[in-house]
């Protein structure tokens, strides 16, 4: 997998990768790691995809975290 490029943000990590004629946008926050895969044919700049990562999406992207993290301490508790 190779890094294409890393997207400033002041919360998140974004990065953006190219694996096997995918384009890889991750995001992560603490133990957490959100994953868009896209065909790299569907994607003719990468400057217009970050252009396109809005802050309606950022803060989509942090309701998921929420939501992990509240499934995961749900399972952790379980095990206790």
């Amino acid at each position: 997998m190779r890094l294409i490029k890393q997207i400033p943000h002041e919360h998140f990590l974004v990065q953006l990768h190219q694996y096997n004629n995918k384009y890889i946008l991750s995001i992560t926050l603490d133990d957490y790691e959100q994953s868009f895969k896209v065909p790299a044919e569907n994607i003719s700049d990468t400057n217009l995809l970050e252009a396109a990562l809005t802050p309606a999406f950022y803060s989509a992207c942090l309701q998921d975290f929420l939501n992990m993290r509240t499934r995961w301490i749900q399972i952790q508790q379980q095990l206790l």
